[in-house]
Formats: C-alpha cells, sequence, structure tokens
C-alpha cells in the first residue's frame, strides 16, 4: 500500500510541475500574442503591407518560441487535464492570428486552419495538441472587441466603408454565436463574452451611424487634411 501511494504523489507532484510550467508558457504566448494585435492596430491605409508584414513575422514567431514549448509540454499527455492552464494564452493566440488574417483578407481564419498550422510542431508518433471547439469560439468573442478599436480608428482615418465591413463581419459573428452559445456546456465565460461582444457591436454601428448621417455637419472631408470648413457645416468665420 505505501509503495501504491507514493507512486500516486509522484504521479501529482509531476503533475502539479507540468501544470506550472504549461501557465508560465501560457502567459508568454499571451503576452507575445498582445504585441501582435498592437502592431496590427498600427494598420493604416498608407502602411497596410508594411504592418501586416511586421504582424505575420511576430506571429510566426510566437508558434515557433511559445506555442512549441507549450505543445512539448503536453505531447504525450492527456492535455485535457491541463486545458484551464493553458487556455488563456490559446485564446490569445487565437485572437490575434484572426485579427491578423481579416485585416489581410477580410475573412475569418477557422479553426481548421489554424490546427493544420500547428501540425508541423508535434512528434508525429503522438497524438498533437490541437485547439479545441472552446478555445476557438472564446479567442473569436475576444476578437470582436479588437476589431470594434480598429473600426473606431479608421473612421477617424476616413475609411468609413472599411469601417461598415468590419461592422458587417461583427456582426454575423455575433449572430453565429448567439446561436452556439446556449449549447455550450462551459457556457460561463462565453456568456459574460457575449454581452461585451454586445457592446462592440452597438459602438461599431452607432459610430458608422453617426459620421453616415450626420457627418456632413462637423466632418464633411473625415480623413482629409483640408481645414476650411467649419465644425457646424457653415463656413468659417474670418
Amino acid at each position: 500500500m505505501k509503495h501504491a501511494f507514493s507512486k500516486y504523489a509522484t504521479y501529482l507532484n509531476d503533475l502539479n510541475d507540468k501544470r506550472e510550467r504549461v501557465v508560465k508558457a501560457s502567459r508568454d504566448i499571451t503576452m507575445n500574442s498582445k504585441k501582435v494585435i498592437f502592431q496590427v492596430h498600427r494598420i493604416s491605409k498608407h502602411n497596410k503591407d508594411e504592418v501586416l508584414e511586421k504582424a505575420e513575422k511576430d506571429l510566426a514567431a510566437v508558434m515557433d518560441q511559445y506555442i512549441s514549448r507549450l505543445v512539448k509540454e503536453l505531447q504525450g499527455t492527456d492535455f485535457w487535464k491541463l486545458r484551464r492552464a493553458y487556455s488563456p494564452g490559446v485564446q490569445e493566440y487565437v485572437e490575434a492570428a484572426t485579427f491578423c488574417n481579416f485585416c489581410k483578407t477580410g475573412a475569418l481564419l477557422n479553426l481548421d486552419e489554424i490546427n493544420a498550422s500547428l501540425q508541423t510542431l508535434s512528434d508525429p508518433s503522438v497524438e498533437p495538441l490541437q485547439i479545441n471547439v472552446l478555445d476557438y469560439l472564446l479567442g473569436l468573442a475576444d476578437l470582436t472587441g479588437e476589431l470594434m478599436r480598429l473600426a473606431i480608428g479608421r473612421i477617424s482615418d476616413g475609411e468609413l466603408e472599411y469601417a461598415q465591413k468590419i461592422c458587417t463581419f461583427v456582426r454575423e459573428i455575433y449572430r453565429e454565436l448567439l446561436l452556439i452559445a446556449p449549447k455550450m456546456e462551459d457556457s460561463s465565460d462565453m456568456k459574460s463574452k457575449m454581452d461585451t461582444m454586445l457592446q462592440s457591436v452597438m459602438k461599431i454601428e452607432n459610430a458608422c451611424f453617426s459620421v453616415r448621417v450626420r457627418g456632413s455637419e462637423y466632418i464633411p472631408f473625415l480623413g482629409s487634411e483640408d481645414t476650411s470648413f467649419s465644425w457646424l457645416g457653415a463656413s468659417n468665420a474670418e
């Protein structure tokens, strides 16, 4: 009996040590994925290609340096037991990857595409680490907040059509997640994110509406360098 419980203690100690390493790897993924997101937010109509090229390189570095470390820790183990330890980092990576892809292609990067990119990090002889549907959807929910910030920034630069495209895209994500969220077993996180997502949709809609309907009153040349207009639509007084 003593020998058996000694084995159990060793197993639990090893699992706890592994969990600590996985948490550290997840934090590194989170921190560096946020840097990719900040890089993408520097985008404008004048530097799009340059900014996205840098963001893609940084995203590749996150995979090669940090996600690869997570994969090595979890390879050959029951990684579902440690999902809570690495879930935040995976969600942030999904957010960064989908954000970068949308700005480049205008389309959604799906789960199969993300998991296919992780295949090269795994040993072919063992079960590969795959991002699960729940973490993907939670990361996608966070994406809408970044798209809201991007849309507001594009409006300030005079790119109203691009902001409206973002608005349509975010609406579609919200609508689809609204149908899926009630069916999720662990839906507490998603419920709070859905509330935040609705606020993001409304902010984009209100901003686009205000500029479209009332823009001529105070910003008739939005995005231009012409300062010869007045804020109230009347000619400037001498």
